[in-house]
């Protein structure tokens, strides 16, 4: 994932909503909370992984972030059917047994009331693996509010990937510089602008456990909030 520096001034965002028709947003650290997958990936699997393999907890966890960092920005990272072969664990299960930590950020559901409200065309764009994606809509309960929902999977391109971007616009048919893209990952944004998306916003607070940090290069909120007419 693209890195961000620790120290960067707000660039406060401002845009034009009725020059904006679409809007993407990313999922993960976007409209939930990422502490979910941060706990999962960083502390629980590793705890699991442990314990199969008789080594320390912190040993368990040096070999599983090798791993994850020879596969990252491809599809093979989020792809629990992948990291369940790999590990010969069933990542699914784990994942729920945890689901209780899985939650949506603050003034989301008022964003897209707002959003709906102007009839703004809304789509959730995602890396997160279909097996995921299930687990988390039905927690949340998030799915109604979008015109669709699509997986980096069903494209065969991750969000960092270009070919991404052409497939997803060939797929909805978006007006580039009338659209949107909200995300927590500045190498998405960064393959967003290239695709030609006019308006780019970058999420400082993915995980209410983790520092604020915001975008040297993209507008940057904490909340949705922020967005919406005082």
């Amino acid at each position: 994932m693209g890195k961000t520096p620790l120290y960067c001034e707000k660039i406060f965002p401002v845009f034009p909503w009725e020059g904006i028709d679409t809007v993407l947003l990313d999922m993960d650290g976007t409209l939930l909370d990422k502490h979910f997958d941060d706990y999962f990936w960083e502390q629980y699997l590793p705890e699991h992984y442990s314990l199969i393999h008789d080594i320390s907890v912190e040993e368990a966890r040096e070999q599983l972030l090798a791993r994850y960092q020879a596969v990252q920005d491809t599809l093979d990272w989020s792809d629990l059917d992948f990291w369940s072969r790999e590990l010969g664990m069933d990542l699914q299960e784990l994942k729920l047994r945890i689901n209780h930590l899985i939650g949506v950020h603050p003034y989301v559901i008022e964003f897209l009331e707002f959003c709906l409200k102007h009839r703004k065309r809304l789509y959730l764009i995602t890396n997160a693996h279909s097996r995921s994606l299930s687990i988390k809509l039905e927690k949340t309960a998030l799915g109604p509010w979008f015109d669709r929902i699509i997986c980096a999977g069903d494209l065969g391109a991750a969000k960092e990937e270009l070919a991404f971007w052409d497939r997803l616009h060939a797929m909805l048919n978006y007006d580039k510089k009338r659209t949107l893209l909200v995300d927590d990952t500045e190498k998405v944004l960064f393959t967003g602008r290239e695709h030609g998306l006019g308006y780019l916003l970058f999420v400082a607070r993915p995980s209410s456990r983790q520092r604020v940090h915001y975008s040297c290069n993209f507008a940057s909120i904490e909340y949705f909030k922020e967005l919406l007419p005082r």
